[in-house]
């Protein structure tokens, strides 16, 4: 750790907070005793996880185990498509990332049935509602966003939905936009890791550790935007309801894969559509690119990084400035602030897409991928917000209304979230 490393992880977690207390909807009551401790339990966890040898160790034999996995599913998915799902071929996406999706929703189910998920959920939600003092239900969704989706945490706690103050729904929703599901943890592993095992362990670790300490991350930017007005009225009880997973194993492994598979072809769907856009719309500016001359000036001041005028150009410019914050070298600002944007814009699949093809081609610093992998470990972006008021207000009609009036918020305090694991991965991880 340099004194450069430092200062610029101050400076980025005093921005980052000062955002939540600019758009506080109720400064006063801000518990910062909750703040300070969410952000000793981020430091502490990712110092456990990534420095100390025998916690490295336990999560490394983890993220192994998921390594095994996926070259099992690779397996599979030659034996289904044949050379179209070769690691070796380029045929795409669809045919080497998607499958992973469908594997993981279904080993999700298939833990949550066996309870071993629960016995997770419950031991990281008693650390933080120790440490945090939140209420068991809150404690439980921010637990359990962990390790599966924005739209199933909050069957977790479906019975006690209804029942909850505004500050623990804006709770709920801003763990979904900080952390991703187990479903899709997979297809970024493989994205990342490429043909080499040894790469995929390493992000792996990372992205393990980036939804972990999202969790904390994701309270306080949670309880600094909307803070509870009665906390000490709130139910610290942490009983996990029963299991809806299946009545069976081979039920409970149908069900996460049919899961798997509408989600899988929910996100190719929606890369088809939304790239498709991207393209339409970089055409148009590369034109009035070229009307302008402005083209030609980007490829001088970029030194050919980007030849046009474009979308990726432009999140770039916006994003850049927060880039710098988070503790990004300076060469690479423009580029991490472009996937920061397509994170936001779009979502985090076109975000570790250009990582992975940046990664691969050598543009980027050591460094700025490993913050890039962690800023964009997380569901923050405009589509959760429609996903996430029609999943949670489809089993909790009542809230709706705090979900509708909270959702641009959840937007701002799961990408504040997101930024400050990254700025406290800058510091930790050289």
């Amino acid at each position: 750790m340099t004194f450069e490393d430092l200062y610029r992880g101050l400076i980025g977690m005093i921005f980052l907070l000062f955002i939540c207390y600019l758009f506080s909807r109720n400064r006063k009551n801000i518990n910062w005793r909750l703040v300070i401790a969410g952000i000793f339990l981020q430091i502490i966890l990712a110092i456990l996880i990534l420095q100390v040898p025998f916690v490295r160790t336990f999560f490394e034999i983890i993220v192994n185990f998921f390594v095994m996995m996926i070259e099992a599913i690779e397996e599979a998915s030659i034996f289904l498509f044949g050379d179209l799902a070769r690691p070796e071929k380029t045929f795409g996406f669809a045919f080497t990332v998607l499958p992973t999706i469908i594997f993981f929703s279904a080993l999700s189910s298939l833990l949550y049935y066996l309870g071993i998920l629960q016995k997770v959920v419950y031991g990281f939600a008693w650390l933080m509602n120790r440490l945090m003092e939140l209420s068991g239900r809150e404690s439980l969704a921010a637990a359990a966003n962990v390790f599966i989706g924005q739209t199933e945490a909050p069957l977790v706690i479906k019975p006690y939905l209804e029942k909850m103050t505004r500050s623990e729904i804006m709770c709920l929703m801003t763990g979904g936009m900080a952390t991703i599901a187990g479903g899709v943890f997979g297809a970024y592993l493989s994205m990342l890791g490429g043909d080499s095992a040894a790469e995929k362990a390493t992000f792996g670790m990372h992205l393990l550790t980036a939804s972990i300490i999202s969790a904390p991350a994701a309270i306080i930017a949670a309880k600094m935007l909307v803070p509870e007005n009665e906390p000490e009225q709130l139910d610290k009880n942490l009983d996990i309801p029963p299991s809806e997973a299946g009545s069976n194993v081979l039920e409970a492994i149908t069900n996460g894969t049919t899961d798997g598979l509408k989600l899988a072809v929910n996100v190719g769907a929606m890369l088809l559509a939304f790239m498709a856009f991207v393209f339409f719309i970089n055409h148009l500016l590369g034109w009035a690119g070229d009307v302008v001359h402005l083209n030609a000036y980007i490829v001088q001041v970029t030194d050919g990084t980007y030849d046009r005028l474009s979308l990726e150009y432009v999140f770039g410019l916006l994003f850049s400035p927060i880039s710098w914050m988070i503790g990004v070298p300076g060469q690479d600002i423009v580029a991490v602030g472009q996937m920061l944007g397509e994170k936001t814009i779009l979502n985090e699949f076109f975000g570790y897409l250009t990582l992975t093809d940046m990664k691969n081609s050598g543009m980027l610093q050591e460094k700025s991928i490993i913050i890039a992998t962690y800023a964009l470990c997380g569901f923050a972006n405009f589509a959760s917000i429609g996903i996430q008021i029609g999943g949670i207000g489809a089993i909790a009609p009542g809230q709706k209304k705090n979900l509708t009036q909270l959702g641009v918020l959840a937007l701002v305090g799961g990408t504040v979230a997101c930024l400050l694991t990254a700025t406290i991965a800058g510091v930790i991880v050289n």
